[in-house]
Order: C-alpha cells, then structure tokens, then sequence
C-alpha cells in the first residue's frame, strides 16, 4: 500500500491535534548539580508492552552500539507497566537518587510531566540532530512545550477493530459497519461461542472507550478561559458511555471478568483466541502476530454510528524524554537520539508494527506492510486527542474515566450520576492546573 505525499500531511496534523500546551516552563531548579559525566550507568526506563520481545531485541541492539562508541559506560534498560507509569516516573522526579536518566512516556503526558518540573530541556540538541530537520513537524509539537523541546517522538499509534476472520465465517457473520452491527455481532459471537468474549472490552482501557464518546458527538472537555472544562457529561457524552458500558454483561464480556481489564488485556484475550473481536492498536500487531490467532484473524477502522463512518480514535504515541536530574546529560541525549533514529524506528515498526515518526520512514514502512492500512484510514477520518492540559495526567493516574466506566458496568451508579461525578473530578483538575 502507498501512502502518498498527501496523505502524509494530514495523518501528521491528527497526531498532535490538540497538542499546543500553554503551561509555562518549569519553575523548578535543575536537580543534576550541573554534573555531566561522560562515563558509568545510564539508567533507562521503557514501556513493557504486551508481546515485549521483539521490541527488546531492538532496544538491545542500540544499547550494544551505544556500549561500543561510548568505553566504561553501562546501559540498565528496565521495562515498567504502562498502567502504573504515572506513581513510578513522578515519584523519580522527586528522587533523583534513584531516577532513571532517560525515560519513554505517553505523548498525553507531556504537559504535566513539564509543569512538575521533571524533563530537561533539549531545545538545542534536537535543532542540532541532523535527522530531526524530518521528524513530522506536528508530532514535533508533542514534545513541546512553551516553545521549548523536551524530549523526541518515538512512535505514533492509533486503534482499530481486530476480529477473528475464522469465528465470522464458521457463524456467517459480515464484518460490522456501524456500531449497532458491533454490538450486534459481539453478542451472536458470544451467544454461538460461549467461550469466547464477543468484542473484549475494559473499564481500565479508557483509549478504547474513547472512541464510542466521540462517534456519538461527545467530547471529554472543551476550551474555556486558557483551561478547560469536562463535557463528559453531556447528553451527547453520555450516549457514548452508554453504547460502550452495554458491551459489559453475560451476553458479551462479562463485568466480573471485564471490569477491572485494561488494554493490554483486551488484546491479550485476542491474542490467545478468548474473543472474538478486540479494540487493538498498530503496535498491538506482533502481539497477535505471536498468539493462537494468527492466520485467523483481519483489521479494518472501528466503525462509527453511521454506515460508512470511522469511529474518531485516540491519535496517539510515545516521546523519549531525559529527565532534568540526570548527571549523564551528553550520554542521555546521544541514546535518546540513538533510539528515536530512522534507522531504529524503522526496525521497530518491523518488529512491533509501532508507526514511525518521520514523514519518509513510515512513508516507506506503509508501502511494505500492508497491514498499517486499516490505521492509515483511521488517521485520515479525523482522530482526536485529550485535553492539552497538565491535569489530564493527573485525570489520567486518578483513574478518572475507569472509575466512572466501572461504577456503571458495576451497577454502583447509573451513567448520568457516575458521568457527573466524574466531571467534577476533572473540572477540579483542570482548576488546579491553572
């Protein structure tokens, strides 16, 4: 498949809409003592994925070239849990003893991760890397903050429906065009195949749930006074919450079960051939690739309400960042570079299907993987992002949205109540934040 010149702009333009930060640059002094030492242990903290495997090959084979180039230095690559990201790198600002001197975090974070102070500025290293003149200038944008650069991006993202081609055939079943023909189909799955989970869902798997707020014309917050304040609310939000909430139950995946899943569960209920469809990303594809499913399984864009919609997903993606306390200041920028590097991100796309950065790269991985169509199309139908305010990480590590998920999937509340609370919880975020 070829992506051309004009597609590329607009995919570029949605990985970051939204993304302008207007939280003024960190207040807090520079923990590092103005020390730079160009030798010992680089600590590194990067995201485990679901099928983590093929991404660590990669990251291994720059640790070795950057062991090579730089004598009496160490790399320590640790791999934490996404879902738990947020207590563990705060905490690190707060205890340069122990942080990491380079960092992998969600582009959703950025802002909040600059107004605590924790990310160093690297304004002149990126405008002196020579293959930065083509990283996509929008997601250019996702590691700055203030006119400032605080990190590079690493990789791109962006969801779609996966679905077992051999379960649909076996029941006669035709790929779903609307979100009322999902539903529909995740229970027929269900019902002929008890086994399995229809569409696998999570009231932890907020990225997935996304989608179903904006198709059905609601929206998390809007713009109000240089803030913002929640819409998660309204009458339009609510039929959203509605639709993904019904997904919960005996006759698709049970709340007991599917309650309390994140993400990486659902993809991994996929993978192993417990459901029939799941909500999977790009960077999910080796992970399915790896499982029971492989061979037997297809992804085209989630659809939305209407027939030939595409559901709005999350345009998301990674930045590498080095944090403001580092004593390892030259060596952290040379890896960071090292590992968000053409050649590098083209390997990862190879090896865990992650959509590069640069324009030219992913231009060139698009045309050799057929694959990365049904998430090119969804880029193209228009994506959204979060709110491009330092709370949404603090609404983010609140469980904010998870809670309200599961409190009307629980029973505990019903949508109106749960949705109300929960924006009083992210309007007192967004006040917080300034």
């Amino acid at each position: 498949m070829k992506l051309s010149v004009r597609t590329a702009a607009p995919i570029a333009a949605l990985v970051v809409a939204g993304l302008t930060a207007t939280a003024c640059a960190p207040g807090s002094s520079d923990k590092s003592g103005g020390k730079d030492v160009k030798s010992g242990t680089l600590r590194v903290w990067l995201f485990q994925e679901v099928s983590n495997g093929p991404k660590k090959d990669v990251v291994d084979g720059v640790v070795a070239g950057f062991e090579k180039a730089h004598k009496g230095t160490e790399v320590d690559v640790q791999y934490i849990p996404v879902e738990t990201r947020a207590e563990k790198i705060k905490a690190a600002f707060n205890d340069p003893a122990s942080a990491p001197d380079l960092i992998e975090y969600g582009n959703t974070d950025t802002a909040g991760y600059v107004k605590d102070g924790g990310l160093a500025d690297v304004t002149e290293e990126f405008a002196d890397w020579d293959e930065s003149k083509d990283t996509d200038p929008t997601a250019r944008q996702s590691v700055t903050v203030d006119g400032k650069v605080y990190g590079v991006p690493y990789f791109v993202g962006v969801r779609a429906l996966y679905y077992r081609t051999d379960v649909f055939e076996e029941l006669g079943l035709d790929v779903p065009t609307t979100q009322g023909e999902l539903v529909t189909a995740a229970r027929a799955i269900r019902q002929a195949r008890p086994e399995l989970y229809g569409l696998a869902v999570g009231g932890a798997y907020t990225y997935g749930a996304m989608p179903f707020i904006w198709a059905n014309g609601g929206e998390i917050a809007e713009g109000k006074g240089g803030s913002y304040a929640s819409t998660i609310d309204s009458e339009a939000a609510r039929k959203g919450i509605k639709a993904y909430t019904s997904l919960f139950g005996d006759d698709n995946c049970p709340a007991a079960k599917c309650a309390g899943m994140g993400g990486n569960d659902t993809v991994t209920a996929f993978a192993s051939g417990k459901a029939g469809m799941a909500i999977g990303g790009d960077f999910s594809h080796a992970a399915v690739e790896a499982g029971k499913v492989k061979g037997k399984y297809a992804v085209v864009p989630l659809p939305g309400v209407k027939k030939g919609d595409i559901a709005p997903a999350f345009a998301g993606g990674n930045n590498l960042g080095v944090l403001k306390s580092t004593t390892h200041r030259t060596l952290a920028v040379d890896l960071m570079e090292r590992l968000a590097a053409k050649k590098t991100q083209g390997e990862l796309f190879d090896a865990m299907g992650f959509l590069p950065t640069f324009t030219d790269v992913r231009k060139d991985a698009a045309r050799r993987e057929p694959f990365v169509e049904p998430f090119v199309k969804t880029l193209g139908a228009g994506a959204r992002f979060v709110p491009a305010s330092p709370a949404w990480s603090q609404i983010d590590a609140s469980l904010v949205l998870p809670t309200m998920f599961q409190e009307v999937v629980s029973g505990r509340k019903d949508v109106a109540a749960a949705s109300k609370d929960a924006a009083k919880k992210m309007d007192d975020a967004f006040s917080s934040a300034g």
